[in-house]
């Protein structure tokens, strides 16, 4: 009965789930996110942090991860392993962790529930803790943390330790005598299923959980970041091309998104620039790559100028198990991907990366 409803449910909850998962609103948005910038550069320590770096400092920032209660409505569960391996050898390598937000799903959960199913995870980011390497920042899903009068002493539980928590943070470099700002948050603000909407949260552990885990299904498809970008994405994008060497990375959507444009959308410049080249092998094998990831007649998109300064770091819940997250190390930003591949071992991919000074104006 369950294989029979997932074949007859599946497609339709996912699109459902997509279309209808978040109410992104621009004037809602960008106030928001111009309210927040604004706070954490005049009053760092309150709702934001800011870190001044050279560009010898490495970070790495990962988001959505949604531990669950190991459930099938768990979409972390499959994801561990490579989260697991990531964390190791991000701390082996002295990077700071910064997460992005809804590491733990508390729409869905209760906090017990969470914290018994996710030791491992908890004291892989321990380690960044002890060595004053971590960074937190809530997302819509783990608002608790920033509103729950008990979220001290969980994190005391978790940690060993009571941690800050944060809104956002601005990472400040200095690149060829200008200043450049690198702001950080969750993505959820200005979305009106997401910020604090009390039905969203009743819908999610009501109806949505139940649903998931009876039919197993994880919303969190591999293919999502070949697709063109979601509306919220987009809103977020035109936060950033209107400020002035800002560039802005958030997580939310789980959507990878590099340079403000997404793995498909990256494939149809490619193609744009070997067809003027005249590469047929590059041709070939870019068609090729296309066919995979959409359905036959889909019409390529008409691009505008982009400015490259917005990031989204996808997830760390994809239903294959693979994790996204964006590295800045040695000058360099990059889009990287931990996955399983053919070794059935999580190894690191480098998907996309460019310097860090052409995202200065």
């Amino acid at each position: 009965m369950r294989k029979f409803l997932q074949r007859l449910l599946g497609n339709w909850v996912i699109k459902l789930s997509n279309k209808f998962g978040s109410r992104p609103n621009q004037q809602r948005i960008h106030d928001a996110l111009t309210k927040l910038y604004q706070v954490i550069l005049e009053k760092p320590g309150d709702r934001g942090i800011i870190f001044e770096f050279s560009l010898a400092d490495k970070f790495i920032i990962l988001s959505d991860q949604h531990k669950g209660a190991r459930d099938f409505a768990d979409d972390f569960s499959l994801a561990e392993p490579n989260y697991l391996k990531a964390l190791s050898y991000y701390q082996s390598h002295n990077f700071h962790y910064i997460n992005l937000g809804d590491s733990e799903e508390l729409w869905e959960n209760l906090m017990e529930s969470v914290i018994k199913n996710n030791k491992a995870s908890f004291e892989a980011e321990k380690l960044f803790i002890q060595a004053d390497s971590f960074t937190k920042i809530f997302g819509n899903h783990d608002l608790y943390w920033d509103n729950d009068p008990l979220a001290g002493f969980n994190l005391n539980r978790i940690y060993g330790q009571k941690i800050p928590i944060y809104e956002g943070a601005v990472l400040k470099t200095l690149i060829e005598g200008k200043t450049l700002n690198i702001f950080l948050t969750h993505g959820h603000q200005g979305d009106l299923q997401s910020d604090g909407n009390w039905f969203s949260k009743w819908f999610v552990s009501t109806i949505w959980a139940p649903l998931q885990s009876f039919l197993r299904i994880n919303p969190n498809t591999p293919a999502y970041d070949n697709q063109l970008k979601t509306e919220h994405n987009s809103l977020m994008y035109s936060w950033q091309a209107m400020q002035s060497n800002t560039s802005l990375i958030t997580g939310h959507t789980h959507q990878p998104v590099f340079a403000s444009l997404t793995h498909l959308e990256r494939i149809y410049l490619k193609l744009k620039k070997a067809t003027i080249d005249k590469n047929q092998k590059e041709i070939d094998f870019l068609n090729s790559e296309l066919k995979k990831r959409i359905k036959a007649g889909d019409d390529a998109p008409e691009f505008k100028q982009y400015k490259p300064g917005y990031f989204n770091s996808g997830c760390c819940c994809f239903s294959d198990g693979d994790i996204t997250g964006i590295e800045i190390e040695n000058g360099m930003i990059k889009l990287i991907k931990w996955s399983f591949l053919k070794t059935g071992t999580p190894e690191r991919l480098v998907l996309e990366e460019m310097p860090l000074k052409e995202l200065l104006d």
